[in-house]
């Protein structure tokens, strides 16, 4: 487990276009306001993607598994298995499409071939990198292009020269009012993505210390090699929780690095902002090198995206619907392959993205509760968790995120009819 590298998964697959862009939107209109929303998402990321990461580690399952076999009724069963297909499955097939367009954008504002062709680029990279069924090249892949990402936009913030003092005085007056909801939304929902939960969940689970099937005659043996298991479970989710929050930390760190670029270089004019212009707009503090420099890293952030988001749908597909979750298997690729197929197709359409993408956050912060809630239920009652259910601490953490999330969507929706 300590070779496992699934936190910087998590991070390579909620730093994608829609978080530059919405974190770019967010620094252009509030500046630093929003920090808050940022810092709120982080610590939700962490306390969720703890659950996950436990309950795939004690387990050995996924969160969709998890979900089925909780319930034995028959019409909630299936209920749980609609939820899944058509919140992960489809819902994921409508990020891809964003992933794609965003990074297509992008990647034509400095060598103009067309977003369609772009997008055909970016699926076959992620088609190809998918197919070779190794999680350990998957695995390097994602980590090297988050390190790639934050490379570039330290660079590009370090050049930008910040000033931190407006910065901090910003941070301490935080905003929350009617014209910023939709953007904290986006905010949260960019980052505490519900399809990382299924994703983080399946991934350990695969690299954990499983129970052995075999059972000895002797009870003492028995009883000792149960103690060993847990000894070793419990050594394993401890690796998990500090890598994790130490690579959605980072993630968040690139994420605030995005928002403090886009404050010092186009603060106020978010109205002239789209993904093809962004780069372009950070050529008085960065140069002519400004487009290549947001182009690196818009592609980074898209090709990270356009991975994990079939990947993650893959898994929570097939778990509910008691597939094969091996990476070769016919059914696994099936998923992985339908998506991106979809979001080739839409991304070459040439939709703008920045409306849809913004919408599409602010929705998966919606959709957010409903996940988490279950993922709750789960890490209370499932009986395979033994020891490594949910916490007091970790049960009023998951609530405060959820109360949260579904305060602010309340706020709102109060908000339309006021």
């Amino acid at each position: 487990m300590a070779k496992d590298k699934s936190g910087y998964i998590i991070a390579a697959a909620f730093i994608g276009p829609g978080t530059v862009t919405t974190a770019s939107l967010a620094g252009a209109n509030f500046g630093f306001h929003l920090v808050w929303a940022l810092l709120f998402s982080i610590f939700a990321t962490i306390v969720l993607q703890d659950m996950a990461a436990r309950l795939g580690v004690a387990t050995g399952k996924g969160l969709a598994s998890a979900m089925k076999d909780m319930v034995s009724t028959p019409w909630l069963k299936m209920l749980f298995i609609a939820l899944i297909v058509s919140a992960i499955g489809i819902g994921n097939a409508a990020y891809e499409s964003g992933n794609l367009t965003g990074a297509a954008i992008g990647l034509d504002a400095f060598w103009e071939i067309g977003t369609g062709t772009w997008a055909f680029i970016l699926g076959a990279l992620a088609i190809a990198l998918l197919w070779t069924g190794s999680y350990s090249w998957i695995e390097s892949v994602l980590v090297y292009l988050v390190f790639i990402m934050a490379g570039v936009f330290f660079v590009t913030l370090v050049v930008a020269k910040p000033d931190i003092s407006l910065m901090f005085s910003q941070l301490l007056q935080p905003r929350l009012a009617a014209d910023s909801i939709t953007t904290i939304l986006a905010l949260i929902g960019t980052t505490i993505v519900p399809y990382n939960l299924f994703l983080h969940a399946s991934l350990v689970a695969k690299s954990s210390p499983h129970t052995d099937k075999t059972t000895s005659e002797n009870p003492n043996t028995e009883n000792l090699s149960t103690i060993k298991k847990n000894s070793d479970k419990s050594d394993a989710i401890k690796a998990c929780r500090k890598q994790s929050a130490t690579a959605i930390s980072m993630g968040g760190l690139i994420t605030l690095v995005v928002m403090a670029t886009a404050m010092m270089a186009f603060f106020n004019q978010a109205a002239t902002m789209d993904a093809g212009n962004m780069g372009e707009q950070l050529k008085p503090v960065l140069g002519d090198k400004a487009q290549w420099f947001f182009a690196l890293g818009l592609f980074a952030a898209g090709l990270t995206s356009a991975i994990t988001a079939p990947l993650a749908a893959a898994y929570a597909v097939c778990g509910a619907l008691g597939l094969s979750d091996d990476m070769k298997s016919k059914g696994f690729r099936t998923v992985w392959l339908a998506i991106i197929v979809c979001g080739v197709a839409v991304a070459a359409l040439g939709f703008k993205p920045l409306p849809a993408i913004l919408f599409a956050q602010a929705t998966n912060g919606l959709l957010l509760p409903i996940i988490a809630i279950f993922l709750l239920v789960v890490m209370n009652k499932s009986k395979a968790l033994g020891d490594f259910k949910n916490t007091l601490w970790s049960n009023i953490a998951g609530v405060l995120v959820v109360s949260v999330v579904v305060g602010l969507g309340l706020y709102k929706l109060t908000s339309l009819f006021i």
